[in-house]
């Protein structure tokens, strides 16, 4: 596991928990107790968790930084592909079932697997990534549509008014949505507004939607809601994700299913 992916999941952890114990932690990512508080204060200079003696709380703060996507792609990838291989079964397995495909890089990873999936070649697929959108042209999938508008160069996908006209006289049977952030109060989170606006689109004008999100980003909360966990049928995410989290979200009447890198 890199650095930063454990990183990511410890301030994941923190924020669900409310506190963590440098001991356990260091038992949980089979490290050292120094490697951890080596963590802890680079997740404290940048405002994700605030250190304490024996280990960290969580921070209170709204993240607002960004990746770029191929520092995204290298982030809990075995994670993000076993999630794309468990959202293939939420693919209508009708002719003409009509799907919205999000931004980023696990709903990336699925469209690579849908391009060789049989019913998903035979669905209509709307998307606002062009990444995604090369993917599963270049894999002669013929029913593809790419939204248009202004695009953001950290995210390759496609925002603005354009978009959202387009996607305010569509619907789907289902939208794959990924998040950057997770809670329960917050919601589904994002750091960019336009951004977050689309994703709202497909949450609102879609009859299923699943969230596609490695445990990482649970219990983090970006700056902007585009969806509360009211607007989410089936969270679908890594075993590594916190039990507690997982109750509460359950008792929220959202299906969850929890992935095995191996799977």
């Amino acid at each position: 596991m890199y650095a930063e992916e454990r990183r990511r999941q410890i301030a994941s952890l923190t924020a669900v928990e409310g506190r963590v114990n440098v001991t356990e932690l260091a038992g949980k990512f089979g490290v050292t107790a120094e490697t951890i508080r080596r963590d802890l204060a680079v997740l404290d200079t940048e405002g994700l968790v605030h250190r304490v003696h024996g280990g960290a709380v969580a921070s209170q703060s709204f993240l607002t930084t960004e990746f770029p996507l191929d520092a995204r792609y290298r982030t809990a990838s075995a994670a993000k592909l076993a999630i794309a291989r468990a959202a293939l079964n939420f693919v209508p397995d009708k002719p003409g079932g009509s799907i919205f495909l999000d931004s980023g890089t696990t709903i990336n990873g699925l469209a690579s697997l849908m391009a060789k999936h049989p019913p998903a070649r035979e669905c209509h697929i709307v998307t606002n990534s062009l990444p995604t959108a090369l993917d599963l042209s270049s894999a002669d999938v013929q029913d593809v549509q790419l939204l248009g508008g202004n695009v953001r160069a950290i995210t390759q996908a496609v925002v603005g008014d354009i978009a959202l006209r387009s996607l305010a006289i569509l619907r789907a049977d289902v939208a794959f949505i990924g998040t950057n952030a997770l809670t329960i109060d917050h919601g589904l989170s994002t750091a960019d507004a336009q951004e977050a606006a689309v994703k709202q689109a497909m949450v609102t004008n879609a009859r299923k939607v699943v969230v596609m999100c490695d445990s990482s980003k649970l219990g983090n909360d970006y700056l902007v809601s585009f969806g509360s966990i009211d607007d989410i049928d089936v969270l679908i995410t890594d075993s590594d994700a916190p039990t507690s989290f997982v109750e509460e979200i359950e008792r929220n009447g959202v299906q969850v299913i929890l992935t095995k890198e191996e799977e």
